[in-house]
């Protein structure tokens, strides 16, 4: 058969409680047919279905995604994100198109699907050998079970793309020069919901709720779970149930569900985060250090991580996020002040009360000791101690205003990074971004039951299951809240506990609070050193952009010109 180049990436990826260090390219001049059937190539080809998952630290110009919302600003004025911030992106020009990405994904999985059956054991099934019949009976399980893998990520892959697009096209086989790509139609968005669903019920169905050790970084019971419920969540969210904002657009079901019961919808969704949290032999359970969640090179292997992207090691987001102030740092996403003004203030055991800066209490003492400890794990603020010394983020000091490409808003990013590398002698260390994490699946199972059961014990017990871990420590939500109140809190909940962490821009257009918030300016703080005080005020960083067309992503151009009966996204 005739030879062809065979590229498998193998970089990394790594799911569930830990992964494997895969962080190398495989060339091969090796024959179709010995591709599709040796058992070490198909093990190779299916470790990199993975490769897609999103790369969260450099997401979109080299930035977080939280630098296009209202968590922060990227101080790279060059960087591609400052696009989205303005508003000057579209059909053309969109740097967060992820189309062509995903659906490459999506063909390498079905091409691994159609071929996996290929996979030679004869030689183990035929020799009558205990040993052979073990090594023929392991593969063979372990063939099934890559095959579930591989859906699990093509139907992850499809969500990336509905959240971002509406309705696609699914296609759940290998297209090849020939094929007629113009009789392919966008499904409507329950369809596409409905394939993902199934598919993670299927893959749920098959795979174990944990590995061991020689499996680390597959993916489980749990993580197939996890996708059925933020895909449900989705469902029941305001945006899928609402085209007020794409009137006289004449495909709806391709941005929105058909009119159904929401309670039914939020019910399901609830119902589909309990049983996450339920699972019986996961180990799911909250980390009890939050920032070490985040840090160290063993943070991956956290209870709390259900679906995880394990790197290799580098220092490649310290060198992009580290303050001017140290060697080689070019300050990267600079927290905002709206983020920072979320964290509470917590005053005994039982009450916690907003930061206003209002009160000149606290205007004077921003950064005071008991402002809630997961600021502190996330954010650099001023004056304090970061890799061995005192942060001067005052105007005219080593970290601050007056020094090319300090920050715009007077902070620096403190999750992710490793304290501890030394980027004059290269040292680096092991990064880990989640993507699905046990705190996440307990807000969303708070939210969709205060939707449908309001004033359900649960609610409050699951929020106050986060607020009150060890190294957090923040006081129990009240008693007493109304529907309206709690939904605020969970929101409010969201922001601090998953902040920087690629949620928030997603979460607005979901909630469809997104043209309030990200149309409100970006703030930062001016920080003027008096001697051996401080006096600071809040300042306008960027004045942002955000219109109803955003809620969707433009179809790109491209693929408009090759579908000529498709219909661009409303508004664009």
């Amino acid at each position: 058969m005739k030879n062809i180049i065979y590229i498998l990436g193998i970089f990394l990826i790594f799911l569930l409680n830990s992964c494997e260090d895969l962080d190398r390219d495989i060339i091969t001049n090796i024959s179709e047919e010995e591709v599709n059937t040796h058992y070490n190539y198909s093990n190779a080809r299916a470790t990199a279905l993975y490769t897609d998952l999103p790369d969260g630290f450099f997401e979109i110009g080299g930035a977080l995604i939280a630098s296009a919302g209202d968590e922060a600003e990227h101080t790279l004025e060059t960087s591609s994100i400052q696009d989205f911030n303005v508003g000057s992106w579209n059909e053309i020009s969109n740097p967060g198109n992820v189309w062509a990405k995903y659906f490459g994904a999506i063909r390498n999985v079905n091409l691994f699907l159609e071929n996996s059956d290929e996979i030679d054991l004869e030689i183990y099934r035929l020799d009558p050998a205990p040993d052979q019949q073990e090594i023929y009976r392991t593969r063979s399980l372990e063939i099934k079970r890559w095959k579930y893998e591989g859906r699990f990520l093509r139907a992850y892959y499809y969500f990336q793309l509905i959240k971002r697009y509406g309705g696609v096209p699914i296609i759940n086989q290998s297209m090849v020069m020939g094929d007629e790509y113009e009789n392919i139609q966008r499904s409507s968005l329950q369809d596409c919901i409905n394939f993902i669903t199934s598919e993670c019920d299927s893959a749920a169905a098959q795979l174990p709720a944990k590995y061991d050790d020689t499996n680390l970084g597959r993916i489980t019971k749990g993580a197939a779970l996890a996708l059925k419920a933020k895909v449900l969540l989705y469902a029941a969210s305001e945006l899928w149930n609402n085209t007020s904002w794409a009137s006289g657009f004449s495909s709806p079901e391709l941005i929105s569900l058909p009119t159904a019961d929401r309670a039914a919808r939020w019910k399901a969704a609830a119902d589909a985060a309990k049983a996450v949290i339920d699972l019986d032999g996961s180990g799911y359970a909250l980390s009890d250090n939050y920032r070490n969640l985040f840090i160290t090179a063993q943070s991956f292997q956290s209870p709390e991580h259900i679906l995880v992207r394990r790197y290799g090691s580098s220092n490649s987001f310290e060198k992009a996020c580290w303050s001017i102030g140290f060697d080689m740092g070019k300050s990267g996403n600079a927290p905002s002040q709206n983020i920072v003004d979320a964290y509470e203030i917590k005053v005994d055991e039982t009450t916690a009360i907003p930061f206003d800066w209002n009160n000149a209490d606290h205007a004077a003492n921003p950064y005071m000791a008991n402002r809630d400890p997961r600021l502190y794990a996330n954010v650099i603020v001023n004056n304090s101690t970061y890799k061995g010394r005192t942060m001067e983020i005052w105007e005219g000091g080593r970290d601050g205003k007056g020094k090319n490409l300090a920050t715009k808003t007077g902070y620096y990013l403190k999750k992710f990074l490793d304290e501890n590398i030394n980027l004059l002698t290269g040292t680096s260390s092991i990064h880990s971004w989640s993507l699905i994490r046990l705190a996440d699946v307990y807000l969303w199972y708070a939210e969709a039951l205060n939707e449908y059961d309001p004033g359900n014990a649960d609610i409050k017990f699951y929020v106050d299951q986060i607020r009150q871990r060890n190294t957090v420590d923040m006081p129990p939500v009240p008693d007493g809240l109304d529907q309206s109140e709690m939904r605020e809190v969970i929101r409010h909940e969201r922001i601090v506990e998953l902040a920087f962490e690629g949620h928030r821009v997603w979460d607005l257009r979901r909630w469809m609070t997104a043209p309030q918030v990200l149309n409100a300016p970006l703030k930062g703080t001016s920080i003027v050193k008096n001697g051996n005080e401080f006096s600071y005020s809040v300042i306008t960083v960027e004045n942002r952009v955000f219109e109803p067309k955003m809620y969707f992503y433009p179809i790109p151009r491209q693929e408009l010109l090759k579908m000529p009966n498709w219909l661009q996204n409303p508004l664009w």
